[in-house]
């Protein structure tokens, strides 16, 4: 019908890797790729560094923009992400001292959580694409593996906090007076039943995207490497994490190997090195698509050069 949004069924791109092994430029080229095919496609960065906008050369910012037809970008900005959940969901902490006393100061202990707040503001936000229904495909340039990973067990670490919450709610009823000033979550009505509907819908959230992470038709997590050892051993164990969280592994790409040249001696040299690295990733990874990507002349940025690593890496 005329002015409705068609809804869509979209799949999970991720693209993550340790840092300066090129996950940027084979995210920004893969959005590229799938939006040129006539996918409606969002590419979403996590990574404080921002270097998406970089690779489109473009300002992209914290509010999604039209890169091109059929391609919207957006960069999560996690100082306001995180401005954003702590005035719907924190207390205010410099009166958390009214809760001493009580027994539950652990479920408060926010400070000590792991992931920190700003991570989980982030997946909060993250979240909210997530569930986004005008997208064929939505890709996620996250941060490096180690940070990236540490997202991925945010719904296990933010589902047992909200249990925490709720049952504590319903434990401590009779003392909602105090609570109506210790959590700003809105007018005397919210404040009574203690924020239970904002609770509730970020557990539903997140029980939401634990599903689609889990789900090998919906998701596919792809590891971007360098043929070193360090990376190697990164991958291994960002795989090792993957597979107890059931995540889908789409690929394994290889990137930055240098092209054949006998007429220098350093490059073959370095190529000779890559390659028995190569070696050993075709064989540490054996179960795995393994894909592999050249050394580029020259950076890349700009639909021109991140077109060249779209048809290195999908083909024509």
């Amino acid at each position: 019908m005329l002015g409705l949004k068609k809804e869509r069924d979209p799949l999970f791109l991720f693209f993550s890797g340790k840092g300066g092994v090129g996950k940027t430029s084979v995210a920004a080229a893969s959005a590229l790729y799938h939006s040129n095919q006539g996918k409606k496609v969002l590419i979403i960065s996590t990574d404080p560094a921002h270097s998406l906008s970089d690779s489109f050369e473009i300002q992209i910012g914290g509010e999604i923009k039209e890169i091109k037809k059929n391609l919207f970008a957006v960069e999560i900005d996690p100082v306001k992400a995180m401005g954003e959940y702590k005035e719907k969901f924190m207390p205010q902490l410099e009166k958390m001292e009214m809760l001493k006393g009580l027994g539950i100061e652990d479920t408060f202990d926010f400070a000590s959580m792991t992931p920190g707040i700003d991570e989980i503001a982030a997946f909060d936000k993250f979240l909210q694409y997530m569930e986004k229904k005008e997208y064929d495909i939505i890709i996620f340039d996250t941060a490096p593996t180690g940070h990236a990973l540490r997202f991925l067990s945010l719904p296990d670490v933010l589902d047992s906090w909200i249990g925490k919450m709720i049952s504590f709610r319903m434990k401590f009823a009779g003392i909602a007076n105090i609570f109506k000033k210790i959590l700003p979550f809105g007018d005397s009505e919210e404040q009574r039943d203690l924020g239970t509907k904002q609770l509730d819908e970020m557990k539903k959230r997140i029980e939401h995207a634990k599903a689609l992470l889990s789900d090998p038709k919906k998701t596919f997590y792809n590891i971007v490497l360098i043929p070193e050892d360090m990376s190697i051993v990164e991958s291994k164990r960002s795989l090792s994490v993957l597979d107890q969280y059931k995540i889908n592994v789409g690929s394994i790409i290889v990137n930055q190997l240098i092209p054949e040249n006998s007429s220098c001696k350093f490059c073959q040299e370095r190529r000779n090195h890559q390659q028995k690295r190569l070696e050993k990733i075709n064989k540490e990874f054996e179960k795995f698509n393994v894909l592999q990507l050249p050394l580029f002349q020259k950076e890349v940025h700009g639909f021109e050069t991140l077109s060249s690593v779209a048809s290195q890496l999908y083909g024509k």
